[in-house]
């Protein structure tokens, strides 16, 4: 994709670079599940993890959308309850080629957050209670843009392939480290290099999949900036979740929070980083998807505020 309001050049510095990193973490991950199943079986482990691996793949693109949905207790939103939203989500559908529009879900928590499921053909993006309270359209734009770009680069289905190779490099990590007693009952040596693989190979193929969605978010920030023209939406978005997300208690109940996390152990980049590369792809302009005003929350205000969270003695825990 490509928009004119956007800067050109950074954009195929922008795609190059994230293709590449999506290549080399992929291929990492298949080449570790691949050494770690002729480590433990040999051809036999080689050939059945390929196998598991390719069932698991064709199982990704069988899976409901509902199913996940249904996990978050989502429900979707009618044509009559939020039609701004429903009218950017078919701007959005019909700037990124979809065949299909995205069915808008709500979702009763305040937690601020938004994500996708299902394929281009069959899709649903979730927003939270707490999102269309906080943010205003054009932040939104923004979010639902970044959740359509995912769909459009099947980020869904990478994702689930990468989570189903690091899962088999586990398994077999497991049944190795379960016959290595035996091994050394019969008196063989067990090299150090075996031992290291089968010991941290695991937390390898975990970081390896944390560093994809990192790519993968970074790539949906560039594709979603692309559908609205406007990459100061997005990263106002950010930025407001960001400020969110440190709560003014956080320091005084939980003061190691705001300790910076580790960089590898992140699911998401940091979000100056990425702010600062959608700063970087401002070309002149105004955004192209048009809002009614994007000073304002959506319209109508349909949904009930949702009460805070109070023990419920007969559950045994603190629920909404």
């Amino acid at each position: 994709m490509s928009h004119a309001n956007l800067n050109p050049e950074t954009q195929r510095n922008h795609n190059r670079r994230n293709a590449l990193h999506t290549a080399l973490l992929i291929g990492g991950t298949g080449l570790l599940m691949g050494l770690m199943a002729y480590a433990v079986l040999g051809i036999p482990g080689l050939i059945g993890a390929t196998v598991f691996g390719a069932v698991g793949l064709a199982s990704l693109g069988r899976m409901s959308p509902k199913m996940v949905l249904n996990l978050y207790k989502a429900r979707p939103l009618g044509e009559t309850e939020m039609p701004e939203l429903h009218q950017l989500m078919r701007q959005l559908a019909k700037r990124a080629d979809l065949t299909s529009v995205p069915q808008l879900h709500y979702v009763p928590s305040k937690m601020l957050n938004a994500f996708a499921v299902g394929t281009r053909d069959d899709s649903a993006i979730a927003v939270t209670d707490g999102l269309l309270r906080t943010m205003d359209m054009r932040q939104i734009a923004g979010i639902l843009a970044h959740e359509t770009a995912h769909i459009v680069n099947g980020d869904l289905k990478v994702m689930g392939l990468a989570d189903v190779l690091n899962r088999i490099t586990s398994f077999m990590s497991t049944i190795g480290l379960i016959g290595v007693p035996i091994v050394f009952g019969t008196g063989v040596n067990i090299p150090y290099v075996g031992l290291f693989m089968l010991i941290f190979a695991p937390t390898i193929g975990g970081l390896l999949q944390l560093g994809l969605s990192r790519a993968r978010e970074y790539d949906a920030d560039l594709d979603g900036a692309t559908l609205t023209g406007d990459p100061d939406g997005l990263a106002s978005a950010l930025a407001l979740l960001e400020e969110k997300q440190r709560g003014i208690w956080e320091g005084m109940f939980l003061p190691g929070a705001t300790v910076p996390q580790p960089s590898l152990l992140r699911t998401h980049p940091k979000t100056e980083d990425r702010i600062s590369r959608l700063n970087a792809l401002r070309h002149g302009g105004e955004s192209q998807v048009v809002v009614r005003n994007s000073g304002e929350r959506p319209q109508p205000s349909f949904v009930p505020h949702v009460q805070n969270p109070r023990i419920r003695w007969h559950r045994f825990g603190v629920y909404y």
